[in-house]
């Protein structure tokens, strides 16, 4: 789906600080959305977790910068993460390119698939709503 010019892919779950999480069996991949990555700017660094590191949704569990921004990101789902993408550390523009493809962040083994309950889908209307907000805030 498409919400302006952001591109919000509609089999993926999103929450309220821009990541997202694509489910394949029991692994959850989490990136960063098109209007995430927009509203850091370029981003310089991405922190490559540790793999095999437990984690808790909504916990911070590796950092990121950006020209605008530094911060951690935070957990989509609880579990153990089982990958994580290299590329992005040498190559961490990658995120602002491909932010559904070759610039995820991480997968995990999710220990609670009803975590994504929690999470906002792009079919929903709440979601328009949700970013038609964030761009107020941010003036994007």
């Amino acid at each position: 789906m498409k919400i302006d010019k952001y591109e919000f892919p509609d089999d993926l779950y999103y929450d309220e600080e821009h990541n997202w999480a694509r489910v394949e069996g029991g692994i959850v991949t989490q990136g960063i959305s098109d209007f995430g990555q927009d509203l850091a700017d370029e981003i310089v660094y991405a922190e490559v977790p540790r793999v095999g590191r437990e984690v808790e949704q909504g916990k911070p569990f590796m950092s990121m910068e950006s020209g605008k921004w530094v911060g951690r990101v935070k957990a989509i789902v609880s579990g153990k993460i089982t990958e994580a993408n290299e590329e992005i550390e040498w190559e961490s523009t990658i995120i602002n390119e491909d932010p559904y493809g070759e610039g995820w962040l991480t997968r995990f083994e999710a220990a609670d698939l009803s975590e994504l309950d929690s999470l906002m889908r792009s079919s929903d209307p709440t979601f328009a709503e949700f970013i038609a907000a964030e761009r107020e805030k941010y003036d994007k």
